[in-house]
């Protein structure tokens, strides 16, 4: 496993892969009992892994419980993510929901209390409210960075306008800055790439992807009809070959796990990794492995390398429209380069 600084905004340093704890617990009707979720933790930090991201309502406050009892020995070690936004369970109420400072101060604290810590590392608006002024969640952050209770801040699943009005307004008005983007990303699903990492990149934002995967779509196994009922459960969470772009992007991905004798599963991670190595800034995938095999299949991407050829075969297979202003910008790149003789008018000077 090695290291990277967490964007051009901290100093901080986490493993390249981070691990998802949304699958420790069983709140949801699916998920790992504690014993599972305990192996699959100590796999990870036997990896070298360091960076472990949950939320207040993943399993509906089980993973944070789960991980304070795993995370004590190892607390000073760890850096631990987590997000408010979303309330954790459906009986909280609409004033525990949303992004205003009211819902991020009590969030934070409960948060805190399960996981039996006295800060949080990197804590995260886990998804925009559409309503929140970003003035209100900067100070919100602001104060409890202050406060010692959070080290860092960041937005998961906002717009790119919004991340790029709050990294200036943090900057004009001295408060803490937005370290990092959360985002989904994957050769399944690659339309992040439109805005959210040029504007991470140019910004000096981490960025952590969110369902490496596809939801497990890129593990091939669907296509065999193995859902194990995941897709009802998971709704949007989980692609399918819905189209004759995902059935491509299929093709291609087990042809190249055929060639280099890996797994599709391998592939998937391994042009993630190389995505990141190209990358001006930190991409870190996160992992949701729901048991220690799933993790282990996972890590063993760490030994694969992909061919230039191969990451050619398999951007070409996965790419999406680049959408506007951005094919407008690339027709019109010609008009701009090469030699040019431009007929402007002779000004006489006094």
């Amino acid at each position: 496993m090695h290291y990277k600084v967490f964007g051009r905004k901290t100093g901080l340093r986490v493993s390249e892969l981070a691990l998802g704890a949304g699958n420790f617990g069983t709140g949801w009707g699916h998920g790992a009992e504690r014993d599972e979720a305990k192996r699959i933790f100590d796999g990870f930090l036997d990896a070298g892994g360091n960076f472990i991201d949950t939320a207040n309502g993943y399993q509906g406050g089980q993973s944070e419980s789960m991980l304070s009892e795993f995370i004590a020995p190892e607390r000073d070690r760890l850096v631990i993510a987590t997000k408010y936004s979303m309330g954790t369970t459906p009986a909280d109420g609409i004033s525990h929901t949303g992004n205003s400072r009211k819902n991020m101060v009590r969030a934070a604290e409960e948060s805190l209390k399960r996981l039996n810590t006295d800060h949080i590392d990197l804590f995260w608006a886990h998804v925009t409210d559409g309503v929140t002024p970003m003035e209100e969640i900067l100070r919100g952050f602001d104060d409890l960075v202050r406060a010692g209770k959070i080290h860092y801040a960041g937005l998961s699943n906002f717009p790119a306008w919004r991340i790029s009005r709050a990294d200036v307004l943090a900057e004009l008005r001295g408060f803490a800055p937005i370290a990092a983007i959360q985002v989904e990303y994957s050769l399944a699903e690659r339309t992040a790439e439109r805005e959210l990492l040029p504007m991470a990149e140019a910004l000096g934002l981490a960025a952590t992807l969110w369902s490496p995967l596809a939801g497990g779509f890129l593990t091939g196994k669907y296509r065999g009809g193995d859902d194990n009922n995941r897709a009802s459960k998971l709704g949007m969470l989980v692609h399918a070959e819905k189209s004759a772009r995902e059935t491509a992007l299929l093709d291609t991905l087990l042809a190249v796990a055929a060639e280099i004798g890996a797994s599709p599963t391998h592939v998937a991670i391994a042009w993630l990794r190389e995505k990141a190595r190209r990358s001006t800034t930190a991409l870190i995938p996160i992992l949701g492995s729901r048991t220690r095999e799933q993790l282990d299949a996972t890590l063993g991407a760490l030994e694969v390398q992909l061919s230039e050829q191969q990451m050619a075969r398999l951007e070409d297979s996965s790419s999406v429209p680049a959408g506007v202003p951005h094919e407008t910008i690339a027709s019109a790149t010609p008009r701009f380069t090469g030699p040019q003789t431009l007929d402007l008018p002779i000004i006489p000077v006094a």
